[in-house]
């Protein structure tokens, strides 16, 4: 008989194996980042899903991901502050990222927008029309995201060693879409779902929990592939801090308020990095 929790270490195991591995090849050869690893599969199983499930979306989600992936495309032509790495090494200039991030945006939106329809974890108000439940959730991310923010460029300051430069900031507001849009979108709303789909059988009361956390961790290690490389253990600490300080704010905020509060959090966030110069 099947152990509930294998499909549980099966996923975790794979989780490990992709980090482990990623760091291993990039010690040898130019690898893919961690996040762009996530970022394609993320954007694999929600268009795997979007397949199976798109009778199930209605006329607000495709309108929802279209402006979303609109957005981050045309901000990205316009981005001053915000410097992608090369996507695989291959997109450089800002066009290709423009298309590469609107289109990843685009479908793990309505990827996501398909696994809430069949309950999944996370809610999107704007393509429910609930504009009362998304404007108490951007309310809420700010005013949670906003003293974090504030540290965050204290820290910043200190951990780098580098004085504040002011930037201009109306580019800080428009720059910060980027990654508070396209991140939380593959993260906490296509990945949380996709994980949830996998484990809701075998897990069906732990499940929201439980992937909500793996894909937290996912999300703040996936930032430390330069560190993992010089110190594995410098880097496992850092992450523990991101993502006990940054990362299970968004989650509960996604989970709680829906998820344009878990992108008020992270967008505020990096407001004011780009603001002090960071």
């Amino acid at each position: 008989m099947k152990n509930k929790y294998t499909t549980l270490l099966l996923v975790i195991a794979a989780i490990i194996t992709i980090f482990l591995a990623r760091a291993v090849m990039a010690s040898v050869i130019p690898a893919p980042r961690t996040f762009e690893i996530f970022d394609i599969l993320a954007v694999a199983g929600a268009s795997l899903v979007l397949l199976k499930s798109h009778r199930h979306l209605r006329r607000g989600d495709w309108t929802t991901a279209l402006i979303l992936g609109a957005v981050i495309g045309a901000g990205m032509l316009f981005a001053t502050l915000f410097t992608p790495y090369p996507f695989l090494g291959i997109v450089h200039d800002n066009i290709g990222q423009a298309w590469v991030r609107g289109l990843f945006t685009f479908l793990a939106t309505l990827g996501g927008l398909a696994i809430v329809r069949q309950g999944g974890p996370v809610q999107l108000h704007a393509a429910n029309g609930n504009w009362k439940g998304m404007s108490r959730g951007i309310l809420i991310g700010f005013f949670v995201g906003l003293p974090l923010a504030v540290f965050n460029v204290f820290a910043l300051q200190f951990t780098q060693r580098q004085p504040i430069q002011w930037q201009h900031p109306p580019s800080a507001l428009l720059d910060a879409l980027q990654p508070g849009i396209t991140e939380e979108v593959i993260y906490r709303f296509a990945t949380w779902g996709l994980l949830w789909l996998v484990l809701r059988n075998d897990l069906p009361t732990q499940a929201v929990w439980v992937t909500g956390l793996l894909v937290t961790l996912i999300h703040g290690y996936a930032h430390f592939d330069d560190l993992f490389l010089q110190s594995p253990l410098t880097a496992l600490g850092m992450g523990a801090i991101i993502t006990l300080s940054w990362g299970l704010p968004p989650m509960l905020l996604a989970r709680h308020q829906g998820l344009e509060s878990a992108i008020t959090f992270h967008w505020i966030q990096d407001v004011a990095r780009f603001v002090a110069g960071f």
